[in-house]
């Protein structure tokens, strides 16, 4: 560190410490990814837990607003906001539950299935991108451990 008139200042930032964080190192990736993300999805007009949302429900015709608020980890109130924009915008449908009279099971319309395909290619050429400097081993074992974090 130098000194000018009794005032440090830093050429070159120290993030040792920070380095050796899980959470940091997380965030860090994730700010890669999402900020790339963003731009990639701003055409369909998704931020990434809509298109997860999306995704669930693509991939589990008929899940309820329940079932996405514990897999994603989300409040309630957010998913039904969600939920009612999703239907908005003609993406969704909701079905009376089978079992559960008070539930609704949601499904992807047409127009929700066709946005769909289109933003999961274009978030598997994203993924593609962002882990282009991992091998698909090391790609496997950083997504085993990051699920060891949060499961």
């Amino acid at each position: 560190m130098k000194t000018t008139a009794d005032k440090p200042f830093v050429e070159k930032v120290n993030t040792r410490y920070l380095e050796t964080l899980v959470g940091y190192n997380a965030r860090r990736a994730a700010l890669a990814v999402i900020s790339h993300f963003l731009e990639e999805m701003a055409v369909y007009d998704l931020r990434p837990v809509d298109f997860s949302a999306l995704s669930l429900i693509t991939h589990n015709p008929g899940i309820t607003s329940r079932q996405l608020c514990n897999t994603l980890g989300l409040q309630a109130p957010n998913i039904v906001a969600m939920v009612n924009s999703f239907e908005k915008r003609g993406l969704i449908a909701r079905h009376a539950h089978p079992h559960d009279g008070r539930a609704f099971g949601l499904m992807l319309t047409a127009q929700g299935q066709t946005l769909m395909a289109q933003a999961e290619k274009t978030a598997s050429g994203l993924e593609a991108a962002v882990a282009s400097r991992l091998t698909p081993e090391e790609r496997k074992t950083m997504i085993q451990l990051l699920k060891k974090v949060y499961k």
